[in-house]
């Protein structure tokens, strides 16, 4: 149960009232109603990660269901592990994040971007020998826009368990649709 009251949508205002008319009817966007034209910025940025970045959508999601078990984020893995399925990710390859980088199912790169959301989860700073392998093979703006990706989720992660943010009730529809996405 959260620890504080869901944001009555219908009181928003300002740049917060126009995100809320765009935005799917989720808990978490309900609870970051608090923060006021905050969440035009939460928001902007996780559109810019979600849908313009040049980061393939398999990375980005093992990413971002990463560190959603890193941080024991269950929100954060439930809804991410969906837009996984939504992707065509397989039942094996999700269940492969929780095990960890050296799960067999995870071709090279794959690997690497565990071991590289591992390593920045944990230290912060990536070390060489997770940095350098993904540097040459994403490029330099991939390999930012998964940092930046690491960092807004762990940052949502963060959000969603200190509110204790739950999970939508079974059956509910997130409205949710990314670039790839199957119906």
């Amino acid at each position: 149960m959260a620890r504080i009251p869901y944001f009555d949508t219908a009181k928003a205002t300002g740049r917060a009232k126009d995100v809320y008319e765009k935005l799917p009817n989720l808990n978490i966007f309900r609870m970051l109603g608090h923060s006021g034209d905050m969440i035009d910025g939460f928001i902007k940025l996780g559109n810019a990660i979600l849908i313009h970045s040049e980061l393939d959508p398999v990375l980005r999601e093992i990413a971002i269901v990463r560190v959603g078990v890193l941080k024991g984020a269950s929100y954060e893995v439930y809804q991410h592990e969906a837009i996984s399925r939504k992707l065509g990710m397989s039942e094996e390859l999700i269940k492969a994040i929780h095990e960890g980088p050296d799960a067999k199912i995870f071709d090279e790169t794959q690997r690497e971007v565990m071991r590289f959301t591992d390593d920045v989860v944990k230290n912060t700073r990536a070390s060489d020998a997770t940095f350098n392998p993904l540097a040459e093979k994403l490029g330099y703006k991939q390999l930012q826009e998964l940092v930046i990706t690491i960092g807004f989720y762990t940052t949502a992660c963060y959000f969603l368990e200190t509110f204790d943010v739950d999970i939508e009730e079974a059956g509910h529809k997130s409205g949710v649709k990314l670039p790839g996405m199957q119906d």
